[in-house]
């Protein structure tokens, strides 16, 4: 983490948490309203977690701007999982770099296969032919690992997706607890987009363009 990341986030917290501090303190909790178990089965109100029934405007802002930081840290672990954790190193992987050349490969520079800027490698024709123009050129392609353990991640977070939507199929037919449809859909959903994840982390190429622009 860089210096200056690590100071500006002290500086958040220092003004943030006196003032989310003093806004949960909030209101009293008020009477519990319970279904009459002769009537229903259903317990809306229970749930893992002892949660109070009654919340102020103020501490709703605090609960959906900690939801929010931690979707924004959930959305950069994501991006930097995709582009760079499961990459090969540039030490041991094919690479396709902004000079034209192959780098990653037996032998010095002298010896590296030349790249012309259409994106044709010499010797045959390239895919990524496509992504050259007169405008626009092909700077760095990492290939798709397309790996074994890819396959398995992926096959994990589908059976953990079929988990949780049964789970919360189950709770809506019987006790229909809130706190329990909150984690399942939340579990399902974000299997999901750990599922698309993998898939773009594992079998979808890594590619950089540099493009010439009018201003």
């Amino acid at each position: 983490m860089r210096r200056e990341t690590l100071v500006v986030g002290v500086l958040v917290a220092l003004v943030l948490l006196p003032m989310w501090y003093v806004a949960l303190q909030g209101e009293p909790s008020g009477e519990e309203i319970q279904i009459d178990p002769s009537v229903s089965e259903i317990r809306p109100l229970g749930g893992p977690v002892d949660a109070p029934n009654k919340l102020s405007p103020s501490q709703v802002g605090v609960v959906v701007w900690v939801a929010l930081f931690g979707l924004y840290g959930a959305l950069v672990g994501a991006h930097r999982f995709m582009n760079s954790a499961v990459r090969p190193s540039d030490a041991d992987a094919e690479v396709i770099v902004s000079d034209g050349g192959i780098s990653g490969e037996e032998g010095n520079d002298a010896e590296r296969r030349t790249t012309p800027r259409d994106g044709r490698i010499e010797g045959g024709g390239s895919p990524l032919s496509w992504l050259s123009t007169d405008e626009r050129w092909l700077i760095e392609y990492h290939d798709a690992a397309g790996s074994t353990e890819g396959i398995v991640v992926m096959a994990g977070l589908t059976v953990l997706a079929i988990v949780f939507s049964a789970l919360f199929t189950g709770e809506y037919l019987t006790l229909a607890r809130t706190q329990y449809f909150g984690l399942y859909a939340a579990g399902l959903f974000l299997s999901l987009a750990a599922l698309t994840v993998a898939y773009y982390a594992w079998f979808m190429p890594h590619v950089e363009v540099a493009e010439k622009r009018g201003h």
